[in-house]
This record gives C-alpha cells, structure tokens and sequence, in this order.
C-alpha cells in the first residue's frame, strides 16, 4: 500500500521535542507481513516526520522475498520506521514499523524489547501469513489487536470467520482499517489501548 496516497497532515508537522504537558510514553510495534502497509500507517498517524529505513526493492530479491501484490512497490523497509502520537495530553506513543520480509525477521526481537503492545497488520488475500506474525508475539507475551487493512482486490470476511481462522481468542479484538488515513490509524491504536487497559484491569497485564 503506497504512503504517497496517504492523508497528510495539515500544516507542518510537529516538532521532535515532547509536549510539556507529557506524563507518560508508551512503545508500540505495528508488524505484519511484506506489503501489509505497515510503513503507510506510521507515515499517515505519525505527528512527527516520520524516520523510515526503506530501500528500493531489486532483481535480487526475487525468489527470496514474498512480492505478492507489490507491482507498483518500489521500496520495502530493511530495519524499522518510527513515528510518535500523542493519544492524550500526557500520553505519547512510540511507534515502531517492523520489516515484512522474512529474511529480516531477525530484527524483530530487538524491537519488541519493551514494547508494550502491538497491532497485527492483516491482509485478508495472505491470511496465513499472519501466523507466525502473531506466534511470535505470543511468545514473547507482547499482548496485540488485530487491524484487517482493506484492500480493493482483497476478500472481504466476518469478524467471527476470521477469529477462527486465526484461531483468536474472543478477548483480542479484530478492527477494520484503512492504513492510509491518519482517523482510520488513529482508531486503531485506540483500540490497541482500550484492549491494554482491559488487561491491567483484569491484571493479565504485567
């Protein structure tokens, strides 16, 4: 999913330094496999000028890299992007985008360090895909929300067909999003975080 047919944010963006009214920070990954729209969506919520680490995609990646549905993607991400909102007055996100190419994966690790939640980026035409995405954060115990990317030529499920495909428990909730739109981003970390609170609550968040 091209950034270049994102929203933008009217006037510039937001300077590096945090708000005086900031209280608390919280580190949040968004993952997904190759093409999912992961770079996309820290571009279009991200305050800030976001830093992204993509490199043009080339010959040699054929037969290595998952390009499906990439014919007009020229660049893929190598190491992270990062981007930073504020959710409210004394809340700051951080984000950080994970690389979708598996030979990449290895990285991973290092950026769910201290991560206190993520959004499983999903992209109904490569469902299975997500598998090993959402494995990994289950092993690591990095509690997430699944966020289903709507793509033009991609197959269109119910909420209850998709938890059993994915095999989800009821409690991780499924949201439909359009990563290109900074509310439709937006929501979702707010889901993300209505979810977190949920857990520390109940005190399954440690």
């Amino acid at each position: 999913m091209d950034f270049n047919g994102s929203d933008t944010i009217p006037g510039p963006r937001t300077e590096d330094h945090l708000p005086q009214s900031t209280q608390a920070a919280a580190k949040i990954v968004i993952v997904g496999g190759f093409g999912v729209g992961k770079t996309t969506m820290v571009g279009s919520v991200s305050e800030i000028r976001p830093l992204t680490t993509e490199e043009t995609m080339t010959e040699a990646g054929i037969g290595v890299d998952d390009n499906y549905g990439s014919d007009t993607k020229t660049a893929t991400t190598v190491a992270m992007d990062f981007g930073r909102i504020r959710i409210t007055e004394q809340l700051v996100l951080y984000l950080f985008g994970t690389p979708g190419q598996e030979r990449f994966w290895f990285l991973w690790n290092g950026l769910f360090e201290g991560a206190l939640g993520a959004v499983v980026l999903l992209d109904t035409r490569r469902l299975e895909v997500s598998f090993d995405v959402m494995g990994r954060l289950e092993e690591r115990g990095v509690p997430f929300v699944v966020a289903v990317n709507t793509f033009p030529d991609g197959p269109r499920y119910s909420v209850e067909d998709l938890r059993a495909a994915l095999d989800l428990p009821p409690e991780v909730p499924i949201v439909e999003c359009d990563a290109r739109r900074r509310a439709s981003s937006r929501d979702v970390l707010m889901t993300l975080m209505r979810f977190l609170h949920s857990l520390a609550l109940s005190g399954s968040l440690t």
